[in-house]
């Protein structure tokens, strides 16, 4: 998809769950290769806005496009083909305890609507590809069961990754893990979204992994993370992470990670390390 054509739109989006806004009145635009970093307390609305991007929420009022799409009066047969196009990374990893890893993996190509095209050997080594992505291919035949969290939510990526969609979803993809493991899962974001031009929303509640998405790429020839330097190219690439913060379902914040840093709103500052 050119890096001109949205990707995810949301335009005065509204969803109540009895008396409570879970959305208020959202707007915003995902572009291809740009990345939004959700922050905000629990209950603020970060996890139904996900939602609401692929339907599984319908909104009350506003409209949702995905793709181009209008989703928000779609039926789910027609939402089928547009959620093959978007990878989601479950809190926890959402992994199913019955399969082993590799399984695991290939799910969302065994269920493609053209994966009847794909032979099982092609499905496997595309599976592999993904895991080797995230460096975890030597664990293809255990279950979830046998390896730790960190590893388990890396393989969560591998599946939201494997059929290279131009959108990911990630719910928490860092919650409960130690620094050094969460640092490793936003690394594996990020060079995900530097190799494939991917666009991501992001919820979570640690501000270091903003941070980490907004300060450093993919470097392929060393195959490590740099920081990005201080230059003027640099600042439009730090300008493709923006952080949202939410407050009972409304966009409270939405801003680049210096605006965020700066703003002097007491409620936003809770989520930003100065």
């Amino acid at each position: 998809m050119p890096a001109t054509e949205s990707i995810v739109e949301f335009d005065d989006v509204t969803k109540r769950f009895g008396e409570t806004w879970a959305l208020k009145n959202v707007s915003l635009t995902l572009k291809a290769g740009e990345t939004r970093i959700i922050l905000g307390a629990a209950g603020s609305g970060k996890t139904t806005l996900l939602k609401a991007v692929i339907g599984l929420v319908p909104v009350d009022s506003g409209h949702v496009r995905l793709f181009n799409q209008d989703v928000t009066q779609m039926g789910e047969h027609d939402m089928y083909e547009l959620r093959s196009k978007a990878g989601f990374l479950f809190q926890e990893g959402g992994l199913f305890d019955s399969l082993d890893i590799g399984e695991n993996v290939e799910y969302p190509l065994s269920n493609q609507k053209l994966a009847h095209d794909a032979s099982d050997e092609e499905i496997e080594r595309r599976a592999r590809e993904a895991l080797r992505f995230v460096e975890l291919e030597q664990t293809f035949t255990k279950f979830p069961s046998e390896v730790s969290g960190g590893m388990r939510r890396r393989v969560g990526i591998a599946r939201a990754i494997v059929t290279e969609p131009p959108l990911v979803l990630y719910d928490s993809p860092t919650a409960g893990l130690d620094p050094i493991t969460a640092n490793t899962i936003m690394a594996v974001i990020a060079k995900e979204r530097d190799t494939r031009n991917t666009a991501a929303l992001i919820v979570t509640h640690r501000y270091q992994d903003g941070e980490l998405m907004a300060n450093f790429r993919y470097d392929p020839k060393n195959d490590e993370m740099i920081r990005v330097p201080e230059d003027e190219h640099a600042d439009a690439q730090r300008a493709r992470t923006k952080f949202m913060v939410m407050r009972e379902g409304s966009v409270v914040f939405l801003g680049t990670r210096v605006d965020l840093e700066r703003s002097t709103d007491a409620y936003v500052k809770r989520f930003c390390k100065h």
